[in-house]
Formats: structure tokens, C-alpha cells, sequence
């Protein structure tokens, strides 16, 4: 991968696992450009045969994301990010990226839930209320995962093993 496109893409994954932990929303304009890096990755790496693959690849996560969103399993930055990302690694790293990309949310969820429990336990505990919006959506009390955190972390991942 070129250098430049590498160290761009880094810094906006970075800039979406930030805003996307603090805000849980993900701006189209990073998904756009991160989209935009992966096309000039396919045009620069000058492969018809490799360009096609991954455009379809990157359509067939595109769809499954859709459902997803429809479904109310992902969020829609997520369900927009994952492609854009598809288009940047390639399809070749496709799969990889995708398991990475799997584990990391795992990891992410399973801290959110034992932080959540732990803080159920220690309120009841000492009788202390702690903030309601901290790690919630919306503050319904309910915790989200930030999802582009690890949709982000897995992206730097590859990009750098890819290297």
C-alpha cells in the first residue's frame, strides 16, 4: 500500500474510533473518504481483475450492513464504515479484516458489560448514583457498544500487517 494512503487512513480511523466512542455517531464525511482512499488504492494498484473482486466484496458487506441497520443490530455509521474499510484493505484481506474486526467488538462489548456490572454493584454497594450518561445512548440507561472502535482498531491492524 502507498505510504501516504496508509498514514491518511490511519488518522481517520483514529478520528472515528474517538468521535464514535465519545458521541456513538460516525460522520458520513469520514466513511466517504475512507470509501474514497480504498478506490484509490484500486485505481493505483492498477488490477481490473483485484478492483472488481473487491468492489463486490464491499457490496455484499454493504448489503448484509443494511440488513443489519434495518434490523437494528448495527448502527448506520458502522453499517457504512465496514465497506469503506472492505475497499481499502481489499478483498484479499477481506476475511481477515472482517474476524479482526469481530474479536475486537467482542473484547469491546465484554468490557462495556463487566463495567456496566461493576457499577451496578458498587452503586448498590455504597448507594452512590454514578452518571447515567456515561457509555449510554441517549441516556436511556442502556449501554451501547462503540462499534466503530473496533471496526477502526481491526482496520489499523491490517493496513499495518499489510504493509
Amino acid at each position: 500500500m502507498h505510504m501516504p494512503i496508509l498514514v491518511i487512513a490511519i488518522g481517520l480511523l483514529l478520528l472515528v474510533a474517538y468521535g464514535d466512542a465519545r458521541t456513538r455517531r460516525i460522520p458520513n464525511t469520514l466513511n466517504l473518504t475512507i470509501g474514497a482512499l480504498g478506490a484509490l488504492r484500486l485505481v493505483l494498484a492498477d488490477s481490473p481483475i483485484d478492483a472488481a473482486l473487491t468492489l463486490a466484496a464491499a457490496a455484499v458487506v454493504f448489503a448484509a450492513g443494511v440488513l443489519l441497520f434495518w434490523r437494528g443490530v448495527v448502527g448506520g455509521g458502522d453499517a457504512k464504515l465496514v465497506p469503506a474499510m472492505i475497499l481499502l484493505v481489499g478483498y484479499n484481506k477481506a476475511l481477515d479484516f472482517l474476524v479482526l474486526m469481530s474479536l475486537c467488538g467482542g473484547a469491546l462489548a465484554l468490557a462495556i458489560m463487566t463495567r456496566d456490572v461493576l457499577a451496578r454493584s458498587w452503586r448498590s454497594e455504597c448507594g452512590n448514583r454514578l452518571t447515567a450518561e456515561v457509555g449510554t445512548s441517549g441516556g436511556s440507561g442502556e449501554s451501547t457498544v462503540p462499534y466503530g472502535v473496533a471496526v477502526a482498531t481491526a482496520g489499523v491492524i491490517i493496513l499495518l500487517m499489510a504493509k
